[in-house]
């Protein structure tokens, strides 16, 4: 069996290293191109790129394979079980709010995917020092020694990723995947939700679509967009609980 997990964007893997030691098992972290991993040449950074490489890292990993993700993560997570039940035990997610057709685009992500918009204010991530980007991460909740890791990786090659996968996901994008929300069904999922994410368009479109798509439900309350960095403990019992009930 393995456990992996998906992080999102702008993030690295080190927001679930403490959530991961408090598992108290074995795990793996599928870091995207261009986020904490290399970006080959000529990789596709749009969603569809993305989904297709996260199929071909599952595929490689020895099953069953329980799929966990956050932010971005999520979304690839929720359409690799769409796509490809067969290559997973079970997924969680902590976005399935953001394919209910209320969603819409938080500010930042409306910026990158506007022309010139995007490009300078993936320009003034780059270039800011990494200390300055630290604190913005640590102003939104991200505990300060995690934002000073993901912060060293905001760099350039972040920003050319960033871009072309925002712009290949302007609405309706997730409207139309949420159209098919029930076949996330095929397999055990389970929907986090954090009441006071920012990000992900609030409790209710989340508790809707985790109905539709047959998953569970954990309701973190009062708990922000980086829950597992804050919660680890806590994020770790809501998994491990869930996976123990599928034997």
């Amino acid at each position: 069996m393995t456990i992996a997990f998906v992080h999102g964007v702008p993030e690295t893997a080190d927001i679930w290293a403490a959530l991961r030691a408090e598992m108290g098992e074995e795990t793996v972290t599928l870091s995207k191109p261009g986020f904490g991993a290399p970006l080959p040449a000529g990789f596709n950074c749009m969603a569809d790129g993305y989904l297709d490489w996260l199929i071909g890292e599952v595929s490689a990993l020895p099953g069953p394979v329980d799929l966990i993700g956050h932010d971005w993560g999520g979304i690839h997570v929720v359409r690799l079980v769409m796509a490809r039940p067969d290559l997973v035990r079970s997924w969680v997610s902590d976005v399935v709010g953001v394919f209910d057709p209320s969603y819409r685009w938080h500010d930042l992500a409306q910026a990158w995917q506007t022309p010139n918009a995007g490009e300078q204010a993936v320009a003034m991530m780059a270039a800011a020092p990494a200390e300055m980007k630290a604190a913005q991460l640590a102003a939104a909740h991200m505990p300060a020694d995690v934002a000073a890791k993901v912060a060293a990786a905001m760099n350039a090659e972040m920003g050319r990723a960033i871009l072309p996968l925002y712009r290949s996901a302007t609405q309706p994008f997730l409207a139309r995947i949420g159209e098919r929300a029930e076949a996330a069904a095929a397999r055990p999922g389970l929907a986090i939700v954090a009441t006071e994410d920012a990000y992900t368009g609030g409790a209710e479109p989340a508790l809707r679509m985790a109905e539709r798509m047959g998953a569970e439900v954990a309701v973190l309350e009062g708990e922000s967009h980086w829950w597992m960095a804050n919660q680890p403990r806590r994020g770790a019992e809501i998994i491990r609980s869930f996976l123990q009930t599928l034997g």
